[in-house]
């Protein structure tokens, strides 16, 4: 038997109330999704299994109607991953080919690639590089916010930077260790790439006011980015430290 739609205003109200359910959820499920999908990709997708709960309510069961919204959120959520995991499967090869190319001409060159030299060896014009970083950008190559291990605390890469403006009190030699590498790998960056990365990360801009700030384009601002990221995976990668 169907269960009866509740009324219009009912399920307004419904979903209103439970406006903060979607942040929840979204919030608990960010560390469990892939880099492909979006924090406003999760947010649109609970939306919907949010409506799709109150639309679906039945009170008559005696369950309550946040721990059934709940589930139709979080399910939402999966659906979407998977719809956007079958769309990204060609780009995440293409990222795996850039990171793959680096960590060999690193290896070789016992330096970081040049973004003409990692062109050259794809047998790839600079522009065309560049257009493939824009392609893969949003899978994110790394996360200054990842976990970097799978203890409770869950250190990421951005909990280990050296804080710049003044020393950083170290808990025990693994983390002075850590950061000490993490320092090293963020020397290797140009220093357009530091100062990109410090500007998005540490002072928060969006890659706008960094074009402004550096007098170049927007699409610039985020060939570099990318750039730096993927060099920070690699060199991640590296010292054995990144656990994928």
């Amino acid at each position: 038997m169907i269960p009866p739609v509740p009324p219009l205003d009912d399920r307004s109200q419904l979903i209103r109330d439970n406006m903060p359910l979607v942040e929840l959820v979204v919030l608990r499920m960010t560390p469990q999704v892939p880099n492909f999908m979006t924090r406003e990709d999760m947010i649109s997708a609970a939306m919907v299994g949010l409506v799709d709960a109150a639309n679906k309510f039945d009170p008559a069961k005696g369950i309550q109607f946040k721990t059934f919204a709940e589930y139709r959120v979080r399910g939402a959520i999966l659906d979407e991953m998977r719809k956007l995991d079958w769309f990204s499967r060609s780009m995440r090869d293409k990222q795996n080919q850039l990171t793959q190319t680096m960590l060999r001409l690193e290896r070789q060159l016992g330096r970081s690639p040049e973004e003409d030299e990692m062109a050259r060896d794809m047998g790839l014009t600079l522009e065309e590089y560049h257009h493939l970083h824009s392609e893969v950008r949003h899978l994110g190559c790394v996360s200054l916010h990842e976990t970097l291990d799978h203890t409770e605390e869950g250190r990421s890469f951005l909990d280990n930077l050296e804080d710049l403006t003044g020393p950083a009190p170290v808990d025990n030699l693994e983390k002075e260790e850590l950061t000490g590498i993490i320092a090293d790998i963020l020397e290797e960056l140009t220093e357009k790439e530091r100062l990109v990365i410090a500007l998005y990360y540490y002072e928060e801009l969006t890659q706008k006011e960094i074009a402004e700030i550096l007098e170049v384009s927007e699409g610039r601002i985020s060939q570099i980015h990318s750039q730096a990221l993927l060099k920070l995976r690699v060199k991640l990668i590296n010292s054995d430290l990144y656990e994928p």
